[in-house]
């Protein structure tokens, strides 16, 4: 996966605007009409917090930069790539670089990323313990079925000790980690871990759908993942040969802005969702 770095989309932007305008009137690759129309991009995203995130930019900061966002919600992480493979959205922000780098690598995306934009937190939560040494002989643990936020999970167990990672660079997932303690893991879908909770005795859960939920990284959760020096940052996605490379340097770039910041820092203040710039 090739990481553009904001400076680098931002200087094809400018170069394809400059031709435009040197053509006597002819259009950059994104519009339909003239140079100046609103270009639309349509967004794949998951409900919270990344389509709301996009909400606030398209009510707020995209009319500015000419840019207009259809957000497409997805509750699952597989659609938002098929669907922006196949052409029908021309971005999607949903994903850590982790399970974007896996998702390539199984389905050979042609895909370009850009940076980090906030982090969601992994916790430990349960409706039946108060803490971790409570965990039963024989209990179940719930966490995510999806390959790189499973490997996630599996880090911040061992740090709590309930599991050692193997050593290398193999795989991590519930079938290459030592268990520590006696316990059954089950998978389940993200989205639907929160619900489920009552099932387990603990289930490892994201920062989103734990919130979506009406869990609270904050005020919930029995152990937190450190935000110090993670690599699971969300990111903006696109293909590599997008007809629409000016208008997702905009998107990019008001997703980094102050003011994004800002309402990031003030919409999830119990921690649950954290900028990453």
């Amino acid at each position: 996966m090739r990481h553009r770095s904001l400076a680098a989309i931002g200087l094809a932007a400018v170069a394809t605007l400059g031709l435009a305008a040197c053509g006597g009137g002819s259009t950059s690759s994104d519009a339909s009409g003239s140079s100046s129309d609103v270009v639309t991009l349509t967004v794949g995203a998951t409900p919270s917090p990344h389509a709301k995130i996009l909400t606030y930019i398209n009510d707020n900061l995209a009319e500015a930069e000419g840019i207009k966002l259809k957000i497409v919600e997805y509750t699952d992480y597989v659609q938002p790539n098929t669907a922006l493979n196949d052409g029908d959205l021309d971005a999607n922000f949903f994903q850590t670089v982790p399970y974007l780098e896996n998702a390539e690598k199984q389905f050979d995306y042609n895909f370009e990323a850009g940076e980090g934009i906030h982090l969601e937190p992994l916790g430990v939560f349960s409706n039946k313990h108060k803490s971790l040494d409570e965990l039963p002989d024989g209990g179940t643990i719930g966490i995510i079925s999806d390959t790189a936020n499973q490997a996630r999970a599996l880090e911040l167990l061992a740090t709590q000790g309930l599991v050692s990672i193997p050593e290398g660079d193999g795989d991590v997932n519930i079938n290459t980690v030592t268990k520590l303690k006696n316990f059954d893991f089950r998978e389940v879908e993200g989205p639907q871990l929160v619900r489920s909770l009552d099932d387990f005795d603990y289930a490892v859960i994201n920062g989103n759908f734990a919130q979506e939920g009406g869990k609270s990284i904050s005020g919930d959760a029995l152990v937190v993942e450190s935000p110090v020096d993670n690599p699971a940052v969300n990111v903006l996605v696109w293909k590599s040969d997008s007809k629409k490379t000016d208008a997702i340097a905009k998107l990019e770039k008001l997703l980094h802005s102050d003011q994004v910041k800002q309402y990031i820092e003030q919409t999830w203040s119990d921690g649950s969702v954290i900028p990453a710039f």
